[in-house]
């Protein structure tokens, strides 16, 4: 069976950078996520294409190869969001290979804003596309936007294959071992669908709680 060639496609840095990480990608990473994570990518250079952004696709590879790596037992910590995880897990690969701290903190913001709705698009262009290829394989947002043709080049080189369902099932799974990270983001929501009684708090009832006490009253002049 011949592998479909992408003729129009967003052509993957070669570098020693972005083989290593994706043989880390490939080596630790489950097929679907594997795939996913190269449609990302493809999808996001493509829509920086498009934008005439200037980026630095070496960068954005990184940040796609790792950006799901959190949801992997072997990155992830007890406590910290996964988009953290696979943020650090990013950083340590990048320092070790002796790029600079304001790429490696690019590609950082970029693996850690992924799953936040609307901030990233007015941050780096680094940051806002891998947000926006994230969005356009996982939520379908930009579909129409996207040349049909390319899209379909890259699916047949990295398949859906059950996605929709299997991507929420390793999803969850990667946070399932510490749902009170999810607070905040859109994740909380994944735990409540797959945990029963499970509850994420409500910044009402958090503030009420406070130990900081209201200030009196104070009299009206006299």
């Amino acid at each position: 069976m011949t592998t479909p060639h992408l003729a129009h496609a967003p052509v993957i840095p070669d570098s020693l950078l972005t083989k290593e990480a994706t043989e880390i990608l490939r080596e630790h990473s489950t097929d679907l996520l594997f795939n996913h994570s190269m449609r990302v990518y493809l999808f996001a250079a493509e829509q920086g294409r498009q934008r005439k952004l200037r980026f630095d696709p070496e960068l954005l590879y990184v940040a796609a190869a790792f950006h799901d790596l959190g949801l992997i037992r072997k990155f992830s910590s007890p406590d910290e969001r996964f988009e953290v995880d696979g943020a650090n897990a990013a950083r340590q690969f990048l320092s070790a290979h002796n790029i600079a701290e304001e790429q490696v903190q690019t590609v950082w913001e970029a693996i850690a804003l992924h799953t936040t709705p609307g901030i990233p698009k007015y941050m780096r262009p680094e940051v806002a596309l891998l947000n926006s290829g994230v969005l356009l394989d996982v939520l379908g947002v930009g579909f129409d936007q996207f040349p049909a043709e390319l899209r379909e080049e890259i699916v047949a080189k990295y398949p859906r294959i059950n996605f929709k369902e299997g991507f929420v099932q390793e999803y969850f799974a990667g946070f399932a071992h510490k749902p009170a990270t999810t607070y905040g983001t859109v994740n909380a929501a994944v735990c409540e669908r797959f945990m029963p009684g499970f509850k994420s708090p409500n910044a009402c009832d958090l503030i009420a709680a406070s130990p900081f006490p209201d200030s009196p009253l104070q009299s009206p002049a006299s």
